[in-house]
């Protein structure tokens, strides 16, 4: 997957995606013994489109603020947290 695949998945718009297309973030299982970047790889390829998806039956779309971190970069602190515990 490429940054211009990630780009046009981020400008997709919720409200006209099939929600029986979207992953459930619910199911997604990440290997926490994988370095972070195996385990971005991972949950990208689980998830499909990781800026759209299923939560609890609600459809969630994910966006970034300007200047704020990067998807690469707030999944590496998800992760991180994730080690924690």
């Amino acid at each position: 997957m490429n940054s211009q695949t990630l780009f046009n998945m981020s400008q997709v718009e919720i409200d006209k995606v099939d929600p029986a297309t979207l992953a459930n973030i619910n199911t997604i299982n990440i290997n926490h013994t994988l370095p972070h970047e195996e385990k971005i790889l991972s949950f990208v390829r689980q998830m499909g489109n990781p800026y759209c998806f299923m939560s609890d039956g609600i459809p969630v779309r994910v966006r970034f603020a300007g200047g704020g971190k990067n998807l690469s970069q707030s999944l590496v602190s998800y992760f991180s947290l994730l080690k924690q515990k």
